[in-house]
């Protein structure tokens, strides 16, 4: 099983919208993810609106590729550099660490990931 940013085994993210890049609810990775969508997010306007702004439009709804729109609240697979790019600009969404995938270390800091926890 695949390991969390904590070290322990990674839990689910998100099945209603149901997340992860092979749909099946969790950041896993694979050789064919190449946007690495490892980072367990939950959805803010401000991120959504940055998202938008930066090409990658996560709120409309996009029925023909069965993908929902984000609201506010959800919980979504970021892109590790996409979630970094955020964070650069002061406008991360807030981190599920139990449900992100340990390979977001290679390109963030926990101390980053942990000061943008979910609160418990």
């Amino acid at each position: 099983m695949a390991k969390n940013v904590l070290g322990t085994d990674l839990q689910d993210c998100s099945h209603d919208p149901l997340t992860g890049f092979f749909r099946d609810g969790c950041c896993n990775t694979g050789a064919e993810d190449l946007g690495l969508h490892l980072v367990c997010s939950e959805m803010t306007e401000s991120f959504l609106a940055f998202s938008k702004q930066v090409g990658n439009d996560l709120s409309t709804p996009r029925p023909e590729y069965g993908f929902p729109g984000l609201k506010p609240g959800n919980r979504w697979c970021l892109c590790a550099l996409r979630w970094k790019e955020a964070f650069e600009a002061g406008v991360a969404p807030a981190v599920v660490l139990e449900a992100t995938h340990i390979s977001t270390l290679e390109f963030v800091d926990l101390e980053d990931l942990q000061n943008h926890a979910v609160p418990e």
